[in-house]
């Protein structure tokens, strides 16, 4: 029987040759070893939540899903010995139960964590930076099957081309994550006009913990949720408010829109309006993770560029403006984090705004997207690393103060290309 693979979006697919679920890091190790040997190349799958081809590979796919232990908790430091395997949502439930909870997540929370660190997914809060700052340490195996324990002290090099790698490096096994004690959110949904966001920006990202928003095309209206932490007691949502809010409504009646939207382009200016201005006041108090994200149920792909902080408003201005020009039904997000100093990070060394595009399953992406890179170049946008994007390593290269550092450490690493593919060789280069 052939192997097949897709991933969650069913627009990238690939046929291995074969698809490994080791039980354990042992069997990580001996699948390395006879793909080795076959001279086959070796990608891991996550949660299949990437809109690229970073993992396709006719050779070996490493599906970590059956790694998903918690396997030690310090609730005095707060540090949490995981299995690479293990989803951000398994991770906090699991870890509420010790006091413990990460500081910051997107608005989903279906990856693992090894795939969201691995391609700098973030949250949003202008003081808070990317998932992959998380990272206390994590194993890495390389291709012979031996292991390293990489952080801070152990290889300063090789510790900051790890924590954002698009696995290009090594299998990541297990990870330590520094995580904060568990808090409450009030999350607040509000529909406000996006000139009014825009004019006053500096003040609605600042005064608030976490704060995004989501605006349409062709309307005057921008959905902004604001999550900021407070001392109250977590207040659960009874079942049938959370289904119709977050899957009737978010999910289901929107879709349905969205399919309209594909059959009858000329009505997306109706849905962005209707859309928009169905959208209103909302308040959650719950636990972080809760409040942070999402169910996501309806098929898009995305692009989503990280550019400085300081060209926000014009950029946002720009992309609304010319999403007009394109029939998509879907919304624009805009979401900020704090600098890091990953190799490979999008937001390292600089404070960042994300702007994501998308497009509904089935209706053409490319154009729209390729106009909207456009706008995102002149920013000197840095492209997420699981999103559509049209960049090479030569475009990308100028963009990376340590674009040189990190490939050292990857030929260190794997020097002779074993975890490497097409998406890799296209976007980083060859190992050689």
């Amino acid at each position: 029987m052939t192997n097949s693979w897709v991933n969650w979006a069913g627009d990238q697919h690939c046929a291995p040759a074969s698809i490994a679920t080791p039980r354990t890091v042992d069997e990580v190790a001996e699948v390395l070893g006879r793909a080795g040997d076959a001279g086959q190349i070796v990608r891991v799958a996550g949660a299949g939540h990437s809109f690229t081809d970073t993992v396709l590979t006719d050779g070996v796919l490493l599906d970590l899903a059956n790694l998903n232990r918690v396997l030690d908790v310090d609730a005095d430091t707060g540090r949490v010995r995981v299995e690479a395997g293990i989803t951000l949502n398994a991770a906090s439930n699991a870890l509420h139960e010790h006091g413990l909870a990460f500081p910051n997540l997107g608005d989903i929370d279906v990856q693992t964590v090894a795939g969201a660190t691995a391609t700098a997914t973030h949250g949003t809060g202008a003081a808070l930076q990317n998932l992959s700052a998380a990272l206390h340490s994590i194993e890495l195996m390389l291709a012979d099957g031996s292991r390293l324990e990489l952080n801070a002290e152990t290889d300063p090099e090789g510790w900051r081309a790890a924590r954002v790698s698009v696995g290009a490096l090594g299998v990541i096994t297990a990870a330590t994550l520094q995580l904060v004690p568990s808090f409450v959110l009030e999350g607040v949904e509000r529909p406000v006009p996006v000139d009014d966001i825009l004019a006053d920006l500096d003040s609605y990202i600042d005064s608030n913990q976490h704060f995004e928003f989501y605006m349409f095309a062709h309307s005057p209206l921008a959905m902004t949720k604001r999550n900021n932490p407070v001392q109250l007691l977590e207040q659960p949502r009874g079942k049938a408010v959370d289904w119709f809010a977050d899957i009737l409504m978010s999910n289901y009646t929107f879709d349905a829109l969205c399919k309209l939207g594909r059959w009858q382009p000329r009505l997306v200016p109706w849905i962005h309006r209707g859309a928009a201005y169905a959208g209103s006041y909302r308040r959650q108090v719950d636990r972080s993770y809760r409040v942070f994200a999402s169910p996501r149920l309806l098929r898009f792909t995305e692009m989503e560029y990280a550019i400085p902080r300081e060209h926000s408003a014009a950029a946002i201005r720009e992309i609304k403006e010319l999403s007009t020009r394109f029939d998509t039904p879907m919304p624009i997000e805009v979401r900020w984090v704090a600098p890091d100093d990953a190799f490979l990070s999008p937001a390292t060394g600089r404070d960042t705004c994300y702007i994501a595009v998308h497009q509904y399953r089935g209706m053409a992406y490319e154009p729209y997207f390729r106009a909207c890179e456009a706008v995102f170049d002149k920013y000197d946008g840095r492209p997420h690393w699981g999103k559509r994007h049209f960049q090479t390593a030569d475009t990308l290269r100028r963009r990376y103060p340590d674009w040189d550092r990190f490939a050292e450490v990857r030929r260190r690493f794997d020097p002779k290309g074993r975890f490497s593919n097409a998406y890799l060789n296209r976007v980083l280069g060859p190992v050689d």
